[in-house]
């Protein structure tokens, strides 16, 4: 398991958790943005808990969501429900 798997790891979300989730800064970079959402499509056909439900159940504006575990990933990070971590560049050591 490397680093990135422990941060977007679906067993450390809570099944009923009663806070709101922290928003994740923007993603500016779409190489970032692909990077973070195949690993929360990973999550998520692993059995990871969609988080769109929860902005539907508050009021928001309802429609279809998407079926395919990609397309709600790409939704979750765009409207910045997933939490990521970019790891500090490498120093070249010679």
């Amino acid at each position: 398991m490397d680093a990135n798997d422990e941060v977007l790891d679906p067993a450390a979300e809570s099944e009923a958790s009663p806070a709101p989730r922290q928003k994740a800064p923007p993603i500016e970079s779409r190489f970032l943005f692909v990077d973070v959402a195949a690993m929360r499509a990973k999550q998520l056909r692993r059995g990871a808990t969609v988080r769109l439900d929860e902005l539907l159940e508050a009021g928001e504006v309802a429609r279809a969501l998407p079926h395919k575990a990609e397309r709600i990933a790409m939704e979750e990070v765009r409207r910045n429900l997933v939490l990521y971590e970019v790891p500090p560049p490498r120093t070249k050591s010679t």
